[in-house]
This record gives C-alpha cells, structure tokens and sequence, in this order.
C-alpha cells in the first residue's frame, strides 16, 4: 500500500485496519472490474468511513478520534491521486497510410507469352 504520511494525532489500529483492507479490495476489483470502478468503490467507501468519523467526533472527545480523520482524508487523496495504468488500447500503434504491398506469390499471373525458338549462343542463320 505504501508509506502513509503520518499525522500529529495517530488514527486507531482498527481505522488504519479498514483502510488496508479497502486498497486490497481495491485492487483486487482493479483486475475484476477495472481501475475507474475500483477506485470509485474505495473512494466511495473511505467517504462514507470518514463521515462516520467526523460525526463521531462531534459528538465528543471519546466518541471519535481527530487521527482517524487525518488518516482518511488522506488516503482519500492518495486514491485521487493514482495515475491510471497504461493499458494497450491507450498505447498509440503504428498506423500505416499507404496500402500494403501485394507479394509475388499472391499476384495475378499474366499469361505467358511464345517467345519462340532460340539459339543457345550460336549467332547463325539459317
């Protein structure tokens, strides 16, 4: 997952548990269903976890954690941040202009021509 950059007030283990287990969800939706599904699930789910944690925070000192706020915010903007994979559709091919050449094999043969008798090295007459 990386290095998370730390906060003044660490978030609880079981915040930093829920957010590793949503990457791994991440990922493996990633390889599934692709990186713009993957990383609108996570994004949604990392939402709705840090509105439940700031409302828990209102509510008191001992309701909520402010680390765990910190900490979602952001893994939040580290999965906003990811650069999406090259894939081959995105890779520019090269694309020929003029039409292929036809080979040898598969070209039209015309028909052949009497080229008549010839001598083979003698310059005579008859």
């Amino acid at each position: 997952m990386g290095i998370l950059p730390t906060t003044e007030v660490p978030a609880s283990d079981e915040v930093i548990d829920t957010i590793a287990e949503i990457e791994m969800q991440r990922r493996e939706t990633e390889n599934k269903a692709g990186f713009a599904t993957s990383c609108s699930t996570a994004l949604q789910r990392l939402s709705d976890l840090l509105d439940d944690e700031s409302k828990a925070l209102l509510r008191g000192p001992d309701a909520g954690h402010p680390g765990n706020v910190e900490a979602l915010k952001l893994e939040i903007g580290r999965v906003k941040a990811l650069p999406a994979p090259r894939t081959q559709e995105s890779i520019p091919r090269y694309v020929r202009t003029e039409e292929r050449q036809v080979s040898w094999r598969n070209a039209p043969q015309s028909p052949t021509r009497n080229k008549g008798r010839r001598t083979m090295g003698r310059a005579g007459g008859r």
